[in-house]
């Protein structure tokens, strides 16, 4: 089924060049993951992490691409009744992501040719969840796009959504520019593919994206992503408050915001900002306002993720004693026991936490009965059971230390790390979720 919502040029691109580039081969030794649509981060901050997805569960992947988001989420779902569902205009990008999954042996998924603005026509019904990645921002009308998604989604549902940051994008955008000068007397895509590349190998050290990427004349990203990049016929950014104009006051959702592998970080004011009079006043703002701020000091997040959902008050938090703290993601190796020990070993001083994919460094200031909490942090333990042998550490089996003081002591820790998308929640009744590369490691065993 076609549309004439999407551009004829939109169309065009992805059947000559399918976005984003992947091997199918490359399926046999290694699984990609989509942010957004990891289950146990769903499950932390949409179903305040009391679903382990066990239910008979239906997902759409809305412009599903060459596969990634629906690759990552069938093999997480392999083993449950969950049906997917991959929709997009491209038939190129959907051969690709369908013979993905045919090396991955996923037998899940339903594949659907189409535009998720056909949607009302198609008769799809209901999601519990909906991924839609780096597709809104391309569409003629986006409100219309996110609309269309929203009448489909089940009560309770979620939308786990990408679009493109503004101020992040600026080099990109300064180079579309120059390209659609360039470009136009250009006899077609090949040939404009081929005038960007000869820009890209001569631009000065002054330009922005050359400055922001570190790109240099040998960078070696495919075609795909270069047109997608710099020759797109389509293509918006969003600021924190136009997201936030656009999801919650126009469209009536409730958003939950992150940046893709940073987390929520770089949305806060204190990554920033050390002057401590400043951070007040910045911090005494909305949390909107704030993360504005936070956007325009950082300067290059160029992609926000979000979960946008009909209710607010999702997310799983510490005041509940059966919710079980985990590391997650980079930290993921990470353990409790060492970090008390390390604190055992140092008393009094802080301790610096670097995550070894983004190189983020987390820098802890141990509380009073951090390295009693942490002795017993194990990913399976409940904040309950952990307070309970912490106290037993403690001179007089802990003694009037309440649940309380122990909360108090944890909290900052667990703010830290859970703003980088390190520590998660998810309540005791919730089985572990695992890891990419045991997901990996499980698929070839299937």
């Amino acid at each position: 089924m076609t549309t004439g919502s999407y551009l004829k040029e939109v169309r065009e691109q992805y059947e000559i060049y399918p976005y984003p580039h992947r091997d199918p081969e490359d399926e046999k030794r290694r699984l990609l993951y989509t942010w957004q649509d990891n289950l146990a981060q769903i499950n932390h901050y949409c179903y305040r992490g009391k679903n382990a997805f066990r239910a008979p569960l239906r997902v759409l992947v809305a412009g599903g691409g060459t596969g990634d988001a629906v690759i990552f989420l069938a093999e997480q779902l392999r083993k449950s009744d969950a049906e997917v569902v991959y929709l997009d205009i491209s038939r190129s990008s959907m051969e690709i992501a369908r013979k993905r999954a045919e090396v991955r042996k996923l037998g899940n998924i339903t594949w659907i040719h189409g535009s998720l603005l056909d949607i009302p026509a198609l008769d799809l019904g209901e999601f519990e969840y909906i991924s839609c990645t780096g597709v809104l921002h391309h569409l003629e009308d986006p409100e219309d796009g996110l609309n269309k998604l929203r009448s489909v989604l089940a009560p309770g549902g979620v939308l786990g959504i990408m679009v493109y940051g503004k101020y992040g994008r600026t080099g990109i955008y300064q180079i579309q520019e120059v390209m659609r000068i360039i470009n136009r007397e250009s006899s077609g895509m090949r040939e404009s593919l081929a005038n960007t590349k000869a820009l890209l190998a001569c631009l000065p050290p002054s330009n922005q994206w050359k400055k922001n990427e570190g790109a240099s004349p040998d960078l070696k990203i495919p075609d795909a992503e270069l047109y997608d990049f710099f020759l797109h016929s389509q293509d918006r950014a969003y600021t924190v408050p136009e997201l936030y104009d656009w999801v919650e006051r126009r469209c009536g959702l409730h958003m939950q915001l992150s940046r893709v592998d940073y987390g929520r970080m770089p949305y806060t004011p204190e990554c920033y900002i050390r002057d401590p009079a400043l951070l007040k006043i910045v911090k005494a703002l909305p949390v909107p306002e704030q993360q504005a701020v936070a956007e325009l000091i950082a300067g290059n997040i160029d992609r926000h993720c979000f979960y946008a959902m009909q209710s607010a008050g999702s997310v799983a938090t510490l005041d509940e004693l059966d919710n079980v703290p985990f590391f997650f993601l980079g930290y993921a190796s990470f353990e409790g026991r060492d970090i008390a020990e390390h604190i055992r070993k140092n008393p009094g001083k802080r301790l610096m936490v670097k995550e070894p994919v983004t190189t983020i460094t987390l820098v802890l200031a141990p509380g009073k009965y951090s390295e009693q909490i942490l002795r017993y942090l194990d990913g399976e333990r409940s904040l309950r059971e952990i307070f309970e042998l912490a106290r037993k550490d403690m001179p007089s089996g802990g003694a009037g230390v309440t649940d309380d003081q122990l909360l108090e002591d944890f909290r900052p820790i667990y703010d830290l790390f859970n703003a980088a998308e390190g520590m998660l929640l998810r309540h005791k009744s919730v089985g572990r979720f695992p890891g990419i590369a045991e997901l990996h490691s499980l698929s070839r065993l299937s």
